[in-house]
């Protein structure tokens, strides 16, 4: 029998650890801003996803810090009329700079930037203030529409934010073709598991979609 778990008989880090052990594998957004000051932050956040094709909308969900305050990226992205800049870059995490996306999760003290610690170039963006990542195969410039908080103020509460795309940089050997289909392969991107795990995308299979998939399972075990 399975066990019932109440998420209020959990401490708020065990909570976590289930959800990022079970929600697998994930995107990393790695998430470029500045601050009203003009200084630069990089971050990487695997609570990422896409929201809509019309308008073209994405997000990531940065969490409140231990004590509660807000982090760099959630502090510099939100509306100008709650102090920030209301703009963001989401680029992607790849194989060929793995180890500076990890990075990029250090404290750093406020004002000082990722870029510096992990050598990434800061590159200008087309429509908004934060740089993009100069060697992101794929970025996606972004305007703040709306953060949505769970728990404001909290350790460890949870922050929506999304973001409507106002321009896309995309490397010409990251299309297959002229309808904008991206080669995974070329992409090579990485995504979070639990704990200190990441994974890659090189393994992939195809199904038919509906009800033809029924019985064709290219994963399940033949014996």
């Amino acid at each position: 029998m399975p066990t019932t778990l109440r998420p209020e008989d959990l401490r708020p880090a065990d909570r976590y650890k289930l959800l990022i052990g079970a929600i697998v594998p994930r995107p990393i957004a790695f998430v470029s801003t500045i601050s009203t000051e003009g200084a630069h932050n990089l971050a990487p956040y695997s609570f990422f996803n896409g929201l809509g094709a019309n308008p073209m909308t994405l997000t990531f969900c940065p969490a409140n810090n231990a004590d509660g305050s807000e982090k760099d990226s959630l502090s510099n992205c939100k509306p100008k009329s709650e102090g920030g800049t209301g703009e963001f870059v989401v680029n992607l995490a790849v194989a060929r700079y793995a180890d500076k996306v990890s990075a990029a999760a250090e404290e750093l003290a406020h004002g000082e930037s990722e870029f510096g610690l992990t050598g990434l170039t800061p590159e200008d963006s087309a429509v908004v203030a934060p740089p993009r990542v100069r060697e992101s195969p794929l970025s996606f410039e972004c305007r703040t529409l709306q953060i949505v908080r769970t728990n404001r103020g909290a350790p460890m509460g949870g922050n929506l934010v999304i973001g409507e795309v106002v321009a896309i940089h995309i490397a010409d050997d990251a299309l297959v073709n002229e309808r904008y289909h991206v080669d995974p392969e070329r992409l090579d991107a990485i995504g979070r598991m639990g704990g200190l795990n990441y994974c890659t995308t090189r393994e992939r299979f195809d199904m038919p979609r509906g009800r033809a998939a029924l019985g064709i399972n290219p994963l399940s075990d033949p014996g």
